[in-house]
């Protein structure tokens, strides 16, 4: 009896709970409830994304967010979104939210580029692009920073050249706290993917489908944690494991990014009558280390602009995330101007570096920056201590003489304050797919691994030997891109796991 009554009475304390949790006013309901104000995209005579939205018939909208999530009755900020409508209203899905990426990876327009690739599946879903908060058209954050680089940046030969990064490092810290600090503490993944749920909810829709690339797929995860059961189809390409979430964006993937070097430069070799870079792998990178010598021993002349040892491996480990021949060439390009200004020779660059090097030696790159940065820093910022980046920097140059002293350099984030909240632990299991390639340089594959360990439910698609970041519509690989769609189209992942050939 004794047993029985006790039954009896923690069912009406539950039941008494639950009722309350339902009837309780929900916090957020301005920001649920908003009336989404639909209009055309382009923003003048010069936006070429806007317009090529409204072309394809999308629209745009800004969605009002509270910076801080504990205040929801304080200051609020837009996200920028775009839609564009599924026509297939007889198997309409709902809608997809899109992301690219990043840290801080621009999205608004990337219902133009998924579209085409999802053929008639797209009709089944209003594809959702979004600018997250303060990225793009949302509300803005710059740093006012004299370089678009924060993390592509090499520490340099010897200590006085780590010591004028760990100078840069604490400057651009400062000059954020002082520009920008009243906002820095919001600008995280979890309060990106607290304003997804926002727009869920402003969009009327009970659960969001998600596609996203590389950090993307982090901030799906977390999303997936957050809001437990408001994902439906999820598909994750180049999976970013919460466990390589870090301040040092490329730690953890120097030897993947090696290996792509050295898979480039036999690459290169064997167009030696196009490139001029040696006829030999081994010869390629030859020229390679005479490039990173000679900017150490003074900067490069590319044009009106100097490059030295902390630019330099940047500007050729940017180029090695694909090894699709287009990729490559763009690479062999730039080491080729390179080279001519290593040997002190007039480099000119083309136009696409000349653009990069705009980006990241002036102040054209700072917003872009000052947002990566900021995410990066707001998620998982912690003072290790200068001297330990060097040390990592000296044991990491032995083996991986290129990108070592790059992704273990010290950054910003050594200075930021501490993040107001701690990073995201899964403990939880979705029902998504996810899609990797076995040497990625980005994102590596044991990360999708241990996220698949993770999500039992889930299912993972591997692209076998390719050394390539990013693959639903960017690899041209027919099995991926129809792999993906067939999950999007039926919402029925594999039975088991698949592989594709690279």
């Amino acid at each position: 009896m004794l047993l029985a009554g006790t039954a009896t009475a923690t069912t009406t304390v539950t039941a008494t709970v639950t009722a309350t949790a339902a009837t309780a006013p929900d916090p957020l309901a301005r920001f649920h409830d908003q009336r989404v104000d639909w209009h055309a995209c382009a923003q003048g005579a010069g936006d070429e994304a806007g317009k090529a939205l409204d072309a394809a018939g999308a629209d745009c909208a800004d969605i009002t967010v509270p910076l801080d999530y504990t205040r929801p009755g304080g200051r609020t900020l837009t996200v920028a979104v775009s839609r564009l409508k599924g026509g297939d209203t007889a198997h309409h899905v709902g809608a997809l939210l899109l992301n690219n990426g990043g840290p801080a990876g621009p999205s608004l327009d990337m219902p133009l580029g998924a579209a085409p690739v999802m053929g008639e599946v797209a009709g089944r879903y209003d594809l959702i692009g979004m600018d997250p908060r303060f990225v793009g058209r949302s509300t803005p954050l710059d740093c006012g920073w004299d370089t678009g680089s924060a993390f592509l940046r090499s520490a340099g030969a010897d200590r006085a050249a780590y010591r004028e990064e760990v100078a840069l490092a604490r400057d651009m810290a400062a000059r954020c706290e002082r520009t920008n600090g009243d906002v820095l503490p919001y600008v995280t993944t979890r309060n990106t993917a607290r304003d997804m749920d926002v727009i869920r909810a402003a969009l009327g829709e009970k659960k969001l489908s998600y596609f996203a690339y590389s950090y993307g797929s982090y901030l799906g995860q977390v999303y997936s944690q957050l809001f437990p059961g408001r994902t439906d189809r999820m598909v994750l390409d180049g999976v970013a494991s919460p466990k390589y979430i870090d301040q040092n964006l490329l730690r953890g993937a120097e030897e993947s990014n090696e290996a792509a070097l050295g898979a480039w430069a036999s690459w290169a070799a064997a167009r030696h009558t196009t490139y001029g870079l040696g006829d030999t792998r081994a010869k390629v990178l030859a020229t390679v280390r005479h490039i990173v010598d000679a900017a150490a021993d003074r900067p490069l002349r590319i044009g009106a602009y100097q490059v030295d040892e902390h630019m330099a491996p940047g500007l050729i480990v940017a180029g090695l995330g694909s090894d699709r021949d287009e990729r490559r060439a763009g690479v062999a390009e730039t080491v080729r101007v390179l080279a001519r200004a290593a040997d002190r020779k007039p480099a000119p660059p083309s136009e696409a570096l000349a653009g990069q090097l705009e980006f990241l030696l002036t102040g054209a790159g700072s917003a872009p920056s000052s947002q990566m940065t900021a995410i990066l820093c707001g998620d998982v910022a912690e003072r290790r201590g200068v001297g330990t980046y060097w040390r990592d920097v000296e044991k990491s140059r032995e083996r991986y003489p290129l990108v070592g002293p790059l992704a273990n350099d010290i950054n910003p984030c050594e200075f930021w304050k501490r993040p107001a909240e701690a990073p995201t632990v899964l403990d939880n299991d979705v029902p998504a797919l996810l899609v990797n390639a076995t040497d990625d340089p980005r994102t590596g594959y044991a990360g999708a691994r241990d996220l698949r360990a993770q999500w039992p439910s889930s299912r993972l698609l591997t692209v076998k030997g390719a050394r390539q970041h990013g693959l639903y519509g960017e690899y041209g690989n027919t099995c991926v891109d129809d792999s993906v769609n067939t999950y999007l189209r039926t919402g029925r992942l594999p039975a088991r796991d698949q592989s594709c050939d690279a």
